[in-house]
């Protein structure tokens, strides 16, 4: 799934000197010392070229540093408009199929519109990374790249180089070392916990070709339990997700609501998860989920993992056409996609209870900050 995520078709290198001697106003031979005209990486926005800055600005000479260039594909804008024009119609059109009517494409779509095209402005994802990197500015275990500015453009980015490997390859590759993996789930998920609960600002697009690790290197056997501790590097924040106000109260009501099996609180607060709930018949809705909840509290539905239950109760609001706001969905379908990749680190991991947890804490508001900062600040 990395590679797909790593591997999409590469523009050429003309154009991608083109885009940066356009946007920089200089020529690519008097910013870099060398640049690599095979790209390391390429996705659906852009791709990415490793180079060695010489020039910040203009005729200030640096020391050669590593940086890694992502130039945005030719045509992307005018391709995801021109795509989404297409893709609305289908979806007003589906609204007429009794079939496709339930999916509530006409919804949906306009919200993912939104996401995509913020996603193709480079300059945007480098506030984005700016803002993260203060956010998490005393954290040891979590970074971000650093964009290098005024070397920042809508369709050029240079940022710093950051070396690792996918998680993807610690989630599916390697066999033990079950200390690292336990960290990594735990590093993830405090670092969502922290962006949902702190910062009220969210990485949307946290699949595992979007996080390095770096896990450090000793000869000495002695300080090798000190140094393996991972590091986490999140990439591509081109998409991130806020919530209002009254959608952040929601939503971790209905976290609390689940953790106490509240199927009548859970299924009300998920109702005004929209600020133009359409479901055409939300007692029936509530009278569904609270069947589902009472069955999770016999022995049979016990054992049942709260990611599935989630996927259970996202099922329902599908059938009963529940309409929710796109960044509260964003939110939900991230925490999802995290809790995935980490249960298969460590299978006794749930960061669905440990956001639980934290949020029966008493004056959550005022001490979440310190707990979670507690938690992984040196």
């Amino acid at each position: 799934m990395t590679k797909l995520q790593t591997k999409a078709p590469a523009h050429d290198f003309p154009y991608t000197k083109k885009s940066i001697e356009k946007a920089f106003g200089r020529k690519i031979s008097d910013i870099f010392e060398y640049f690599e005209e095979e790209p390391v990486a390429s996705g659906s926005i852009a791709q990415v070229h490793r180079a060695s800055l010489k020039f910040r600005y203009p005729g200030q000479k640096l020391k050669p540093v590593d940086v890694a260039v992502k130039v945005r594909h030719p045509g992307v804008s005018e391709s995801i408009r021109r795509d989404f024009v297409i893709v609305n119609l289908l979806a007003k059109i589906s609204g007429f199929i009794p079939s496709l009517n339930r999916l509530r494409l006409e919804d949906i779509v306009p919200q993912f519109a939104v996401y995509m095209t913020t996603q193709v402005d480079l300059a945007r994802e480098a506030a984005h990374l700016s803002r993260f990197i203060y956010n998490f500015r005393r954290w040891k275990d979590v970074s971000f790249p650093k964009p290098l500015y005024p070397l920042v453009h809508p369709t050029v980015l240079v940022e710093t180089y950051e070396q690792g490997e996918y998680i993807s390859h610690y989630v599916d590759e390697v066999e033990g070392r079950s200390l690292i993996k336990s960290s990594l789930a735990h590093i993830g998920s405090h670092a969502l916990l922290k962006m949902l609960l702190v910062d009220n600002f969210i990485h949307a697009d946290m699949h595992p070709g979007n996080i390095l690790v770096r896990v450090a290197q000793t000869k000495r056997p002695s300080k090798r339990l000190f140094k393996s501790k991972p590091h986490v590097i999140f990439l591509d924040v081109g998409m991130t997700a806020e919530l209002s106000k009254s959608d952040r109260v929601n939503l971790l009501e209905f976290f609390k609501a689940v953790a106490l099996q509240d199927g009548q609180t859970a299924a009300e607060c998920t109702l005004k998860l929209s600020q133009q709930q359409k479901c055409p018949n939300p007692e029936a809705f509530i009278e569904e989920v609270k069947r589902t909840f009472a069955f999770w509290g016999t022995p049979e539905g016990f054992n049942l993992h709260a990611a599935e239950c989630m996927h259970i109760l996202l099922d329902q609001v599908r059938r009963h056409r529940v309409s929710i706001d796109g960044n509260v969905c964003t939110v939900m379908m991230t925490t999802l996609v995290l809790e995935g990749w980490q249960r298969k680190l460590d299978p006794e991991y749930d960061v669905m209870r440990t956001l639980q947890t934290l949020l029966f804490k008493v004056d959550w508001a005022e001490s979440l900050a310190y707990t979670i900062e507690g938690l992984m600040a040196p």
